[in-house]
């Protein structure tokens, strides 16, 4: 069986940032590129480092939308205002000292998780077809399964094995999609020896999966997959399957339907500060520059805004 076991199925999101036109004078040139991490580091070279702070600020939100952007960075003399497009960016840099930059960021974003319990046939094929539609998925058995409020979905087939309290720990982490595989009778019985509350109760999906009349291991893991389909928000990419445009009867399940959150973007820290001495926003992070002072901390474009800054009084109005 294909799955995962938990080394090396979570991949750490990043952002590909590549010049693909740099106007003359500038010392990067098209073709250059860097790796932008969820920390702000930045790998690579695709300008000085008035260039990266804007490189690093877009390149943090495009990892939190999941959205690839084109970034264009104008020197503060251009002439005109930036425009706004869909898809891209302008900013004015007031420390460019020559040319204007284009830059691509791509968001390499990790797999949604789904974590299968149980190694009975069903968990089996679920964690197989999963695969196929881009799940990362982590499997095994439930004595050794411990759930993550990073997972996308939780699936319990264990026959009884230590069901609970996976169960109790998935639903306490507010994971989107949490389920299992029982009949009608005895997922109500699981359901209500849960010790919590109606409400984290009722968001346990028994029988896992749309009624389709289902019946094989392989048959069951899609209607599983079908249901996890069927109750993304709207607005996500794919068309949601429902009773008129699939053939299928209504979930058969006692609980409310939840929504469940929009599978990819990462959580990182797009907050950001003005540079005291140039205005510019920059992000507020390690790898950017930054100084202390009476115990504030204050975030800078370049060296040379962080120079002028320390080498005087804190201004009136300083942003931090």
């Amino acid at each position: 069986m294909p799955a995962g076991n938990g080394e090396g199925a979570a991949q750490a999101p990043f952002v590909a940032a590549t010049v693909v036109r740099a106007q003359s004078p500038t010392s990067v040139r098209a073709g250059d590129s860097a790796i932008v991490r969820p920390d702000g580091v930045i790998e690579g070279f695709v300008g000085g480092t008035c260039a990266e702070a804007s490189v690093r600020l877009y390149s943090l939100r495009a990892m939190e939308s999941g959205d690839p952007l084109l970034l264009r960075i104008l020197p503060a003399a251009a002439e005109g205002e930036p425009e706004a497009a869909d898809g891209a960016v302008t900013v004015k840099n007031p420390c460019l000292s020559g040319g204007a930059l284009e830059i691509f960021l791509e968001p390499h974003l990790p797999p949604p998780t789904m974590r299968v319990v149980g190694a009975a046939p069903i968990a089996a094929a679920l964690a197989d077809l999963a695969q196929r539609l881009g799940y990362a998925v982590e499997s095994g058995p439930a004595e050794l399964a411990r759930t993550s409020p990073d997972d996308t979905a939780v699936v319990v087939a264990s026959h009884g094995h230590d069901e609970e309290r996976v169960l109790t720990e998935a639903l306490l982490s507010d994971v989107p999609y949490v389920a299992l595989v029982a009949s009608e009778v005895r997922g109500r019985a699981v359901r209500e020896s849960l010790d919590l509350p109606d409400e984290q109760r009722a968001r346990l999906h028994t029988p896992a999966g749309l009624e389709i009349g289902a019946e094989t291991p392989e048959e069951i893991a899609l209607a599983i997959l079908a249901e996890i389909v069927s109750l993304r928000p709207e607005g996500e990419p794919g068309p949601a399957p429902t009773p008129r445009n699939v053939g299928m009867e209504a979930p058969r399940t006692e609980a409310p339907q939840p929504t469940s959150p929009e599978l990819a973007p990462v959580a990182v820290s797009t907050e950001t500060a003005i540079d005291p001495i140039c205005g510019m926003e920059v992000a507020v992070s390690e790898a950017s520059i930054h100084l202390e002072r009476d115990g504030d901390l204050y975030y800078f474009c370049s060296e040379g805004c962080r120079d002028t800054f320390s080498a005087q009084g804190v201004p009136d109005g300083a942003a931090h």
